[in-house]
Order: structure tokens, then C-alpha cells, then sequence
């Protein structure tokens, strides 16, 4: 493993330069604001007239249309949804200097071909272990989001060195900063939201919620036991591992955890772990995603639909609005 800390970087390759962020949403607003306040030169490129163009201004940042935020600038920072970065790159491609850089904070679009950079540009990733909300707060209170970096063509000879300083722009490089490529972090990023992150956890949660009220005990009481108390768990994981987890938990929570775990993540979730995998790893699932996304995403419609109409949801916003904490 190769990990980059804040003294291996030297950021002067981006001194007086301009670094361009195409996107202004959770990622895009986090990076430009870190990079500002790092004393980096930032436009933020967006279409005239909407509200995320009146959010960037507010914020205090330079503004202007995609394609003439991209002239002069040193990086172009694609942080605009996956399905989109195709159109937007060839609509900006034009525009972008000779010899300039390309960087992702997801490989989904180089990996899967729908973006092939130009031969002279630098094309890297920089992608924060987090979402862009928490990787704005972690820089204000003076710490940073832990980040991978990869490089995927570099033209300049100088093109992890860039990425690099990006990272430490953003805060990444005060937390550590791991080398991979664009394959093992699209692959990995993708395994992970899916298989446990948020496919895996979520399933895991609405199941556990059906078990328990068809059983014939109280919706409310299923709620607490199966949503609501997760996050007491994540933290503790999140802060220490399964050591600290276990530490923290009673005897008996701790026995359940390692007789009954496996028998709920069994051989057979493993395997459909693995099919998951392989569907990730040939490109079925980007082929599949694609292919939703130019026919207007009508199974993406109807599943998140049923999703959020889910009696869970119902019994849950009702409990998380008699708790005045998390309104704050």
C-alpha cells in the first residue's frame, strides 16, 4: 500500500493556477469551497440561471458558463452525476486547454469507456471516503476525509503530483491519501454501496422490519429496533472497529452477534455477494445502468418509488419528528 500525507505534497504545481469544478452539488460545493479557502484559484462552471449558480455566487466563488470556466484552467474536475459526465466532457472538450488535467472523484465514467480522455491530458481521481457534506465539515474543524488517488493518463509526466495537491486543497491529504487506479476504486466503490453500504444495510433493515411486525409486535417498537439504533452501532464501528463495537455492547448483544450473524449472512448472501461482484467487474451492471438512464430511468422510478412508500417510512417519519434533535 502506498499512503500520501500532508508532507509529501507540494502544491505549488497549482500556485496561480486556475483549478475549474464542474457541478455544484454535495461533492462539487465541498471541493470548491475547500480549495478557496486553501488560497487555490477556483471557477465553478454551471448552467446559467439556476439555483445552484445562485448558491455559488453566494458562496462567494467565481462563476461562469461550463465552457468558459474550463479555458485556462490547469484541472477540470468533473463532479457532475456519473450519467451526466459523459454529454457534459463533450460539450466542454473544445474549450480545455492543451495539456491540461482531467480529475474525477469516481472512476465510473473512464472506467466504463463513457468518458475517453484526450491523448494530452493529464486524467486522474481524487476520490474522498465520504459524502461532500462531511468532507467540508471535516476541513473547517481542521481535519480532513480520508481519499484515493489513481491516475489514468499522464501526458505531462506530472500528473499524480497534481492530484496530489488537489488532495491536500480539499483536506484529503490531513487524513491520509492511498494510490490505487480507476478500475479498483469504481469496482470497490461500487461493491460497496451496493452489496453492503446501502443496498445490503437497507434490505437488511426493512427485512428485519417485516420479520418483526408480521411476527405481531408494534411497528414503532420494530422501528427503533432495527433503524434506529443502527447509528449507535455505526459509530461505534466507524470509531474502532468490531473491537471497540464489542467493548461497548452488552455480553448477551455480543453473543447473539456471533452465533445469529452468520446465520443471516450466510454462504448464501456471500455468493450473491460474489455474483454482485462479477456483474460490477464485466460490466453488466454499468451496461444495465446505462442503458436505465437513456431510457429515462423507469425501473430506477418505480423501485425508488416503492422504496420510500414502505410502511417503515411512514412509522419512521412519525417517530423522528417527536425527536426535536434531529430537526436541528
Amino acid at each position: 500500500m502506498q499512503m500520501y500525507s500532508q508532507a509529501d505534497v507540494d502544491t505549488s504545481c497549482l500556485s496561480d493556477r486556475q483549478v475549474t469544478i464542474l457541478g455544484y452539488g454535495s461533492q462539487g460545493r465541498a471541493h470548491a469551497l475547500n480549495l478557496k479557502d486553501s488560497g487555490f484559484n477556483v471557477v465553478v462552471g454551471l448552467r446559467p440561471g439556476g439555483a445552484s449558480w445562485a448558491a455559488a455566487e453566494a458562496d462567494g466563488l467565481t462563476v461562469k458558463t461550463p465552457n468558459d470556466a474550463v479555458k485556462g484552467a490547469t484541472i477540470v474536475a468533473f463532479l457532475t452525476p456519473d450519467m451526466v459526465q459523459k454529454s457534459l466532457y463533450l460539450s466542454v472538450i473544445d474549450d480545455i486547454d492543451v495539456g491540461a488535467a482531467l480529475l474525477f472523484a469516481h472512476g465510473f465514467a473512464v472506467h466504463f469507456k463513457q468518458v475517453e480522455p484526450r491523448k494530452d491530458l493529464d486524467t486522474v481521481l481524487i476520490a474522498p471516503k465520504g459524502p461532500g457534506g462531511l468532507v467540508r465539515r471535516q476541513y473547517e474543524e481542521g481535519h480532513g476525509v480520508p481519499c484515493l488517488v489513481a491516475v489514468h493518463q499522464d501526458s505531462s509526466g506530472n500528473a499524480l503530483q497534481l492530484a496530489l495537491a488537489y488532495s491536500a486543497g480539499i483536506g484529503g491529504a490531513r487524513a491520509g491519501v492511498i494510490e490505487t487506479t480507476f478500475a479498483e476504486e469504481t469496482e470497490t466503490d461500487l461493491f460497496g454501496e451496493q452489496a453492503v453500504l446501502c443496498g445490503g444495510t437497507t434490505e437488511l433493515i426493512v427485512a428485519g422490519f417485516e420479520t418483526l411486525v408480521e411476527a405481531g409486535y408494534q411497528p414503532e417498537v420494530a422501528y427503533y429496533e432495527v433503524m434506529h439504533e443502527l447509528k449507535l452501532i455505526v459509530d461505534l464501528l466507524h470509531e474502532g472497529g468490531l473491537r471497540k463495537m464489542h467493548k461497548f455492547i452488552s455480553d448477551t448483544a455480543a453473543w447473539g452477534d456471533l452465533i445469529s450473524g452468520p446465520r443471516v449472512v450466510n454462504q448464501t448472501s456471500r455468493d450473491a455477494m460474489k455474483a454482485v461482484l462479477t456483474d460490477i467487474q464485466d460490466g453488466t451492471f454499468a451496461r444495465n445502468w446505462i442503458a436505465e438512464s437513456e431510457a429515462g430511468m423507469p425501473q430506477f422510478k418505480s423501485k425508488m418509488n416503492a422504496d420510500l412508500e414502505h410502511p417503515i417510512e411512514k412509522v419512521g417519519a412519525d417517530l423522528r419528528s417527536r425527536m426535536d434533535w434531529l430537526q436541528e
